[in-house]
């Protein structure tokens, strides 16, 4: 017999079904909730509704537990290659080697962008914000690809558009980083993996050859697969809400870039370098910073510790953590602020008053130090972010169209004037 949670509305008692996930996380199904009561609920923020019912990634943040399609986050760091993750996001199952090749080669193919997108990126300002070139060429796309916008097509035109896009991101990406300090764009080179290709198309110049050095290719690979999806965040739920229209997939991913670009979500590695950087200028040493973090009249608060939904240690951070080691060890960087960072990470780890209220680095804290050490400016920092996350964005919508959700559409409660007449400008 199924489960019911019973409610009571001025006297009356209503029945409401409970749903169980597969891993046992429970739900109360609200969806007949105003049709049957004349209520809706009120959840500022949505922090306790479930939006949709999905089976990419599975997150309990009490516990520390992060995996796509079942595989722990652990295992796929550590063994997979990122592309081999955007198949399992996007298609449900790993691989098999037929199937890897003939994707890798289907994305190699596709990765150089058409001409006429220069020019765009031509008009854009030097000072212009990455993400902000990057939001919006992704969206041009689509003009480039007008099929795509056509409904009911087949798996085939869908893949397609998916690889594309899978492809050519990285090459904007490095593209509007070139724009952004004024040096011509390198063109993708199909000898390069994926993650090698993005560096090389980052660092090359016409000067010199760039060769990308396997720690950091290793490391860039292990970041991204640690940001490819993250359940239903901001972003992952706005590829959704504006998919749900039946806005084609650039738009829709569009929109997430945009939504990502916010300091409260993507800009958040960002937000770790600026304040680094912040007390390395002040000069008044690290405690006084770590003495305003712990007070609690001071408006200051320490970036890239703890987690909305981690209540614990991000199981992200203690990977990645690995691979900034490793980097910081192999490129021998010398830098004040990432001093500042090693020292923060060890009060941090150490501290009970962090330890006790779960405040541990999280994987911005990381992130935020791997990019500055490979000479990623601090404004492309939510690119890469970007960057790695797309496949869960695609993965979302894809999962939404196959399911034929219906557009999203939230309900409010109304606070503001009752109704009133109009009145003349000259009697006002």
């Amino acid at each position: 017999m199924s489960k019911t949670v019973q409610l009571i509305i001025d006297n009356k008692s209503y029945e409401l079904p409970v749903v169980e996930g597969s891993e046992n996380e429970k739900a109360i199904d609200i969806s007949k909730l105003r049709a049957q009561t004349g209520y809706i609920t009120l959840d500022t923020g949505y922090k306790n509704t479930g939006a949709t019912k999905s089976g990419i990634t599975f997150l309990d943040g009490e516990k520390g537990i992060l995996s796509y399609r079942g595989y722990p986050i652990e295992q796929l760091a550590e063994k997979a290659d990122f592309l081999e993750v955007c198949y399992l996001l996007i298609y449900g199952d790993l691989p098999s080697t037929k199937e890897f090749n003939a994707f890798k080669e289907n994305i190699t193919n596709h990765t150089l962008i058409h001409e006429d997108m220069r020019i765009f990126l031509d008009a854009y300002p030097t000072k212009a914000h990455p993400m902000g070139i990057l939001s919006a060429a992704v969206c041009t796309l689509s003009t480039f690809y007008p099929e795509s916008q056509k409904q009911n097509r087949s798996d085939e035109a869908v893949d397609l558009t998916i690889q594309r896009l899978l492809a050519k991101l990285p090459t904007l990406a490095a593209w509007a980083y070139k724009n952004s300090i004024g040096h011509p764009v390198n063109y993708p080179k199909n000898k390069y993996s994926y993650c090698e290709n993005f560096l090389n198309m980052m660092f090359a110049m016409p000067a010199f050859d760039y060769e990308p050095d396997p720690v950091v290719v290793n490391a860039l690979n292990k970041l991204l697969i640690l940001h490819a999806d993250h359940e239903q965040n901001c972003s992952a739920s706005t590829v959704r809400i504006v998919g749900s229209s039946q806005a084609n997939l650039y738009a829709s991913i569009s929109s997430g870039v945009s939504a990502l670009w916010g300091p409260l979500h993507g800009g958040a590695n960002q937000a770790v370098i600026e304040m680094l950087e912040k007390i390395m200028v002040d000069g008044g040493g690290l405690m006084k910073w770590i003495n305003k973090a712990k007070d609690k009249d001071d408006s200051f608060r320490l970036m890239g510790f703890g987690h909305r939904v981690y209540k614990n240690f991000d199981p992200r951070a203690k990977i990645i953590k690995k691979a900034a080691d490793d980097v910081l060890n192999k490129l021998g960087i010398v830098d004040p602020v990432l001093e500042i960072a090693k020292e923060l990470e060890e009060v941090a780890l150490n501290d009970d008053y962090f330890k006790s209220r779960g405040l541990y680095p999280n994987v911005d804290f990381y992130s935020g130090i791997i990019y500055r050490s490979l000479g990623i400016p601090t404004e492309m920092f939510t690119v890469m972010f970007a960057m790695g996350r797309l496949p869960g964005w695609i993965a979302q919508w894809k999962e939404m169209m196959a399911d034929n959700q219906p557009i999203g559409r939230p309900r409010q409660i109304y606070t503001g004037s009752k109704e009133r007449d109009y009145s003349d400008i000259h009697k006002r």
